[in-house]
């Protein structure tokens, strides 16, 4: 019990964001009141009010996107399915008072509206993610109810043929958020200037391929998805330690570029790397490798003819 009790105190709550901003905008209220009334203000009380307001009506006003994005965090931490099991014990409860074919119609026939809606060109990742949701918590609903026994024979055969939609739905769903999703956030990755920030973005777009796997573990998409971040991301790794190896030649610091070259061909050894472009790469980096060798032999004998003249 005291883990499940941990579990569920960890997920996002929209009764307390909101008492965060209450909170939030008290102690704005109560800070400009006393910075107001230290300096002689006759009314503090108004626009201290006034800040506190605008502070509140902004949290209300962003409080959909926060939750659904804490929501989409919390998911890709814990599971697609963690939270289908929490509701699943509430929806279990509710099925021992006894089954109602009209609610889960009704849940059907959301299901299909948001679907819809969902599929609509331009819809958000959040949108097909939302769906998905739903048909978790229809098909545990649907499940308890089956199990129970208290559903005849004619409503369990409709059950059941509400159930193979919703499984599709759900796929359907599921698959397109953890593409346009992690397409959206490798498109970020893409478009960040410092390497640690590319990589982390990337994780990210790795993290949403990884739950929709642990959901379909055996989905091509999915597996295709992945090995693309993971190739973009050997590609970016390599393409940072070219480039420093290339401004240190540059500087005439050849062995130090030398180092760096190596660290390129380490990350193009990865394994998500494609064939060819190891071999091209490698072949590429090698060569360059050997002319900064032959340069430093050069250099070497240079200074050593010089040291010769001198004696």
């Amino acid at each position: 019990m005291a883990r499940g009790r941990t579990s569920r105190s960890h997920m996002p709550s929209s009764t307390g964001y909101l008492v965060v901003a209450m909170i939030a905008a008290l102690v704005l209220f109560a800070a400009l009141w006393w910075m107001l009334v230290s300096g002689g203000d006759e009314a503090p009380w108004l626009p201290a009010g006034l800040a506190a307001s605008v502070v509140l009506l902004v949290a209300l006003s962003a409080r959909e996107v926060v939750m659904r994005r804490a929501w989409t965090r919390y998911l890709l931490e814990h599971g697609i399915e963690h939270q289908s099991k929490s509701r699943s014990e509430s929806s279990g409860r509710s099925q021992k008072k006894g089954f109602s074919a009209s609610v889960h119609s009704a849940a059907l026939r959301l299901i299909q509206k948001r679907s819809a809606a969902a599929d609509v060109p331009g819809a958000s990742p959040e949108a097909h993610l939302d769906v998905a949701q739903l048909c978790n918590d229809f098909l545990a609903s649907t499940d308890e109810a089956l199990r129970s026994g208290t559903v005849g024979t004619e409503k369990g055969i409709a059950l059941r043929a509400g159930q193979e939609r919703v499984r599709t739905l759900h796929k359907h769903h599921l698959l397109i958020w953890a593409r346009d999703q992690s397409l959206a956030l490798t498109r970020e990755a893409q478009q960040r200037a410092r390497l640690m920030d590319k990589i982390e973005t990337a994780n990210r777009a790795l993290e949403c391929i990884d739950s929709a796997l642990r959901v379909y573990p055996t989905e091509p998409e999915l597996k295709e998805s992945k090995t693309v971040i993971r190739e973009f991301m050997a590609s970016v790794k390599v393409a940072h330690w070219v480039e420093l190896a290339e401004r240190s030649a540059f500087k005439g610091h050849h062995r130090r570029a030398i180092e760096r070259y190596k660290d390129a061909l380490f990350y193009l050894n990865d394994e998500n790397v494609k064939a060819d472009v190891r071999e091209a790469g490698t072949a590429r980096i090698e060569g360059e490798i050997e002319k900064l060798r032959s340069s430093l032999r050069s250099r070497a004998s240079n200074n050593g003819n010089e040291s010769k003249k001198e004696h």
